[in-house]
């Protein structure tokens, strides 16, 4: 289920602007970090809604020291107001960053643009009963934050996020490699947590991913899936551990099915997506070659093209780098390619995108 399942406003228009806006950003900014004048490189961030993802992801990075500058936009501007004062009264406790409140056009000269701005989910429904609303949000959206930053990297965090990554690259008109989704990366993180659980191992040591869709037809590559190099069914083997078809259906069923399960606890989840946004952000500022399970444009892989959907992808400051084409089993294969239908399915739905 949605990882932006935020009761965020929905950016229709430009936010309205408080009295005290004056075109200037606000939220009493604090003094900021000089910006990496070696590589010219900038440090600002710009995070368009600020419901549960976008203010816990701002808070995150706020934490992580990683960027200058944080620029919060939301039709609600005096939420976006309130967040940024929030989180300046946090920074004694954390790293000189201004925070401020602002619109599309504080977008320049963003390193990234992260969108969470959406309509949430509602328990019981699917990602993708969320499409043409969302899809319609970004004709907003998307458009402007382009025009004010053409040079910069979008990420996408809206659920659908695989249809919604795809409607952003066609409405940005940027080149594809600077626009992509967090895809399946908190599939990822709770395929592996999962995985950790069972066999008594730190997750970080767990190698294993889930690709395709970010939603029902995911599919996780159990045939790649290792510890130490070593495939699971040698691993347990070799530890006393059970790893019938049984368990591993269990354990996919748990990741697939946990954020319905969150969300019919409290309502949302945003935690482990803001972190997982984190970690992207993080592998963009510092140029660090990461493999990361993001959504992106996807081109000839086991007959797929022209759909937005998740495979471990190389991300740097550049954005995307390189695809990796992973050697598939031939279930796992047609699992990929029937998530790509899906989704091929759910882009046709929303007919013509952009002007």
């Amino acid at each position: 289920m949605s990882e932006t399942d935020s009761p965020a406003a929905a950016p229709t228009g430009e936010p309205k602007k408080s009295a005290a806006h004056h075109r200037r950003p606000t939220g009493e900014p604090s003094m900021a970090r000089e910006p990496n004048y070696q590589t010219a490189r900038p440090t600002k961030v710009a995070i368009v809604g600020v419901g549960l993802v976008g203010s816990t992801f701002a808070y995150t990075l706020l934490l992580s020291g990683i960027a200058s500058e944080i620029v919060l936009i939301d039709v609600n501007h005096e939420r976006a107001e309130g967040e940024a004062m929030d989180l300046n009264h946090a920074v004694p406790f954390a790293h000189p960053t201004k925070i401020c409140a602002g619109d599309y056009s504080d977008c320049e000269g963003a390193a990234i643009t992260v969108i969470a701005a959406g309509t949430g989910q509602k328990p019981g429904e699917s990602r993708l009963d969320l499409v043409k609303r969302n899809a319609a949000i970004f004709g907003q959206i998307v458009p402007r934050v382009a025009k004010a930053n053409p040079e910069g990297i979008i990420v996408v965090a809206t659920n659908p996020v695989d249809v919604l990554t795809y409607v952003t690259i066609e409405l940005a008109e940027l080149p594809a490699r600077r626009v992509f989704g967090s895809g399946t990366i908190l599939d990822t993180a709770r395929f592996r947590y999962m995985l950790s659980e069972h066999l008594g191992v730190d997750p970080r040591s767990v190698h294993a991913y889930i690709i395709g869709e970010h939603g029902d037809s995911e599919v996780p590559v159990w045939s790649l899936a290792n510890v130490a190099g070593m495939r699971l069914p040698t691993f347990c083997a070799e530890n006393g551990i059970p790893l019938e078809a049984d368990t591993m259906e269990r354990i996919f069923r748990q990741t697939r099915d946990a954020a319905q399960e969150i969300i019919t606890r409290k309502g949302a989840t945003y935690y482990a997506v803001a972190a997982g946004l984190m970690r992207i952000a993080e592998a963009i500022l510092r140029d660090q070659n990461t493999v990361l399970s993001i959504s992106s444009l996807i081109t000839d892989y086991y007959g797929i093209d022209d759909v937005c959907l998740s495979l471990p992808t190389v991300v740097s400051r550049r954005g995307i780098e390189r695809v990796l084409r992973l050697e598939l089993s031939p279930h796992e294969a047609r699992g990929v390619r029937k998530s790509a239908d899906v989704l091929h399915q759910t882009i046709e739905s929303l007919g013509k995108i952009g002007g």
